[in-house]
């Protein structure tokens, strides 16, 4: 399985799935906890892949996405961005329906 198919098996597994740097119980910096702490506020249920652990991962999710940061988040099969974005769409309401599969 190339490292493209395994992202996409995630992608297509959860319905929410968070590319991040450490895991939900600890990660590893301020920019993956924002949007697990979103998440987790949202009580919304998430996958998550640790790219710290796996450099192939790392790298091959930002060229999966075209993007070149970490955390990655992904809905519905659909990239929503990084912590800049996630926060912005939390903060004006857009997120929230999205996570919940509600249309906005």
């Amino acid at each position: 399985m190339t490292i493209a198919q395994r992202i996409q098996n995630d992608i297509d597994t959860n319905r929410v799935m968070l590319f991040m740097k450490g895991i939900p119980e600890a990660p590893m910096c301020g920019f993956s906890k924002t949007v697990v702490d979103i998440l987790k506020h949202l009580d919304i249920d998430f996958g998550s892949a640790n790219v710290l652990e796996d450099m192939e991962l790392r790298e091959g999710i930002k060229e999966f996405s075209d993007w070149p940061t970490i955390p990655q988040l992904y809905v519905d099969g659909n990239f929503v961005g990084g912590c800049d974005i996630a926060v912005e769409m939390y903060q004006s309401g857009e997120l929230q329906p999205l996570l919940h599969g509600k249309d906005a």
